[in-house]
């Protein structure tokens, strides 16, 4: 029995080195998996200080709302659907610390700067609005009103407010009211089916034509996923000036092209016969992202060989020689901070400031309107971004946190990714067909830190690109959908038709950006080079000439002199330049090189112009000023007629910028002519613009040239490993390990309930 149990266990041990063999002869060709970070491309250590520059916490916001809820003098409403008469905690930030503290901390060990949160109070029982700032964090808390500091007022008006999500309840009880009394020609024109099928709005902004206004054309759409291309050629004014939602009226209605002034005057003339009625027909749903085609494969993806060159910790982005620490504002969006290059800091800040776009009509909804985003939140509409589709599937997802027009910290899950890139085209390369046969390059490798925000109708993807050769470029693309209008007499003189009944509307698209470069410190100039045609003798013939290109440098002094129109002649090249010189005796510096396609600026005649005179500046250079942190605010798109934050003043002071800590504010952008290929969606390719930072003199020569990317090889070289990777890349290569597609996005969509 022994021996039997004795030979049982040799034939099974047997048995199972055979079965190990075999798995590992199947297994000995399949490729390693990849490390999840390459760590010797990690050129230095990640820092705690960039926390200074990170969002709030969602520990820090609730901690905020809690101690403002708890000013029992502020009687501030707990509910996010909190009526106009109420007081609302309407937003949460944080309060970004001044230039001068934050460098002694980052560069000097420094004290750090008291943590704060900026917060924004809507007083409706006082009728007001208010700013405070709550701090240190994490405590003990304190708070300070800074509405005249800020703004040289103590109270703000209250119809310069955002229209909150309770606002937004009160609006829609008005006109379901309206919709009651409205059935039967809504029924007829346009197929409105209480609780069945419904006609959504869409809002003209501003509202109103003169300061304290808060009266909004209503345009109404079909039931449809992108209801922004069904317009149905009703509009209704409606009147919400007072805080007492009682007194709130609809003092227009606009049908087929005719006005009338109040819903019994146009129920008469209806029933009447004295309109133009619109006939009602079921139509498909042309607006529909949905495929025409199931996908029937992939397409190409990228994985990272020897794992992801870059780290990504707290609030701070190491990729190569770069590092900067980032945050995404709520009302501005993306922004990034103390961006250094081979430890060299090049930028202070680089952030989004605006985005404004002005609209032709000749229907009242778009008629005047001038949407401009920070007013609504930029960054309040970042939501998650999908795998594989918005950023390569295997980047890296970061969540953000935002208190804004809520009542409790929300969680946007994986709404900024980043991610390494190749490019698709080299960086530098050079072929030599003559004497020194050869080859040398380098692929186009860069990092990027991405976000969409998603407002309204339109999508913008946010992107700021590190480039290995010192390079940084801000760049937005839109999508989306297009506003449209319904097609009436002398509409054509505004946009295209692309769908029955429907135009696309012309409009402007205007980017703002804040560039506050620190090259080499923060004592600075501002210069430009061009070039002109001169004439010359030629030495060896000086009976004859020729136009030879020359070189013109300037240096511009002036705030005002530093402000380059729209419009006018600029030099094309652009610079902030130190007092240092490299190795061949010129000043090192950073170009400015916009990218932009922009329609013209509204006229500096408009009554509402001030709101927006950033866009009057292709590149304006400011001396910075802590109190000139941004170029708009979250009032200008309700109080355009007045507003609070007016760029032109930051130069009307003429300031010298001759050796001081200088601020680039540049605007980009282009115009937009709808055409049939917006339907259904705008795609991306043509649609933006943007800036590039790029090293002018900086070097002693490019510094990609030390990048290990770089590629060389000789006649008889071409297999050899030393100088060309590519040459090895089948001992190199690693199989990738892909998460499994998950998406939250739908958590964070607003709810009216």
């Amino acid at each position: 029995m022994n021996s039997l149990l004795k030979y049982l266990l040799i034939l099974l041990g047997l048995i199972s080195v055979i079965i190990n063999i075999v798995l590992i002869c199947l297994n000995s060709h399949r490729l390693p998996k990849c490390m999840s970070q390459s760590q010797e491309s990690i050129k230095f250590k990640h820092s705690d200080k960039s926390l200074v520059f990170a969002d709030l916490t969602a520990e820090e916001y609730k901690s905020v709302r809690d101690y403002m809820w708890a000013q029992k003098d502020l009687k501030i409403s707990h509910s996010h659907t909190a009526k106009p008469s109420e007081n609302f905690l309407f937003l949460i930030d944080l309060s970004l610390p001044r230039k001068a503290d934050a460098l002694r901390y980052l560069d000097a060990n420094g004290q750090k700067p008291e943590r704060e949160a900026s917060v924004v109070l809507f007083c409706g029982e006082g009728g007001y609005l208010k700013e405070y700032v709550v701090g240190p964090l994490p405590g003990p808390l304190r708070h300070r009103d800074v509405t005249q500091e800020k703004y040289n007022t103590t109270r703000l008006p209250f119809n310069a407010r955002t229209v909150t999500i309770g606002e937004y309840v009160q609006l829609f009880t008005l006109l379901y009211q309206a919709f009651h009394k409205l059935e039967k020609p809504l029924r007829e024109s346009f197929g409105y089916v209480p609780k069945q099928k419904d006609l959504l709005l869409f809002e003209g902004m501003p509202r109103g034509i003169k300061s304290d206004d808060r009266k909004t054309w209503m345009s109404f759409f079909r039931d449809f996923s992108g209801m922004y291309i069904h317009p149905v050629g009703f509009e209704m004014l409606v009147n919400h000036e007072s805080s007492n939602t009682s007194e709130w009226t609809i003092d227009r209605l606009l049908y087929n092209g005719q006005y009338f002034e109040s819903i019994d005057t146009f129920i008469t003339a209806y029933e009447g016969g004295k309109v133009k009625k619109i006939v009602h027909r079921d139509i498909k749903n042309y607006a529909s992202l949905k495929p025409r085609e199931k996908p029937s494969g992939l397409g190409p993806q990228q994985y990272y060989p020897q794992g992801k060159r870059y780290s990504v910790k707290n609030n701070q982005v190491i990729y190569m020689h770069w590092s900067f620490a980032f945050g995404l504002s709520s009302l501005t969006g993306m922004r990034v901070f103390d961006i250094r290059f081979k430890r060299e800091r090049i930028a202070y800040e680089l952030s989004v400031q605006e985005a404004m776009s002005v609209y032709g009509s000749v229907t009242p909804g778009m008629m005047l309107t001038k949407f401009l985003d920070s007013s609504i939140g930029i960054g309040r509409f970042a939501h998650e971004l999908v795998r594989g589709v918005d950023c390569p599937y295997m980047a890296t997802y970061v969540d953000t946190y935002r208190y804004i027009d809520t009542n409790v910290t929300q969680r946007f899950r994986n709404s900024i990714c980043v991610f390494e890139h190749d490019i698709g085209r080299p960086l530098r390369r050079h072929f030599s067909d003559f004497f020194h046969n050869g080859f040398g390059g380098m692929p186009n490798s860069a990092l990027v830190f991405r976000t969409i925000t998603a407002i309204g109708n339109y999508d913008y993807i946010w992107d700021f690109i590190f480039y290995q050769s010192g390079s940084v470029e801000a760049r937005v693309h839109a999508t989306g959908y297009i506003s449209s209008s319904f097609k009436n007499d002398g509409n054509l003189k505004y946009g295209h038709q692309v769908e029955e009944n429907v135009i696309g509307n012309i409009h402007t698209h205007f980017i703002n950006f804040k560039v506050d470069l620190d090259i080499l410190g923060v004592k600075n100039m501002f210069q430009t080079k061009d070039m002109i045609y001169e004439e010359v003798p030629l030495p060896w013939m000086t009976s004859e000439k020729a136009k030879i290109p020359q070189l013109v440098e300037k240096q511009i002094r002036t705030e005002k002199e530093a402000a380059m129109l729209h419009g006018a002649k600029t030099p094309r090249y652009l610079h902030i330049a130190s007092n240092q010189t490299n190795r061949w005796g010129h000043q090192r510096s950073y170009r400015l090189q916009v990218v932009s396609f922009a329609g013209d600026h509204l006229p500096e005649s408009e009554s509402v112009e001030r709101s927006m005179s950033w866009a009057r500046y292709k590149v304006a250079i400011t001396k910075h000023k802590d109190e000139e942190q941004t170029s708009s605010s979250l009032y200008s798109q309700n109080y355009m007629w007045s507003p609070f934050v007016d760029f032109s003043k930051y130069i009307e002071d003429n300031e010298t910028i001759d050796n001081e800590d200088l601020v680039a504010w540049v605007t980009a952008g282009f115009l937009h002519i709808p055409h049939a290929e917006d339907i259904p969606n705008t795609v991306t390719v043509g649609n933006g613009g943007g800036v590039i930072i790029r090293p002018h003199n900086y070097f002693d020569e490019d510094p990609s040239i030390n990048s290990t990317d770089g590629v060389y090889f000789t006649p008889g070289s071409e297999s050899d490993c030393e100088y060309n990777k590519m040459a090895c890349l089948e001992k190199d290569q690693c199989s990738s390990t892909l998460e499994p597609f998950t998406y939250h996005g739908f958590e964070g969509v607003i709810n009216f309930e």
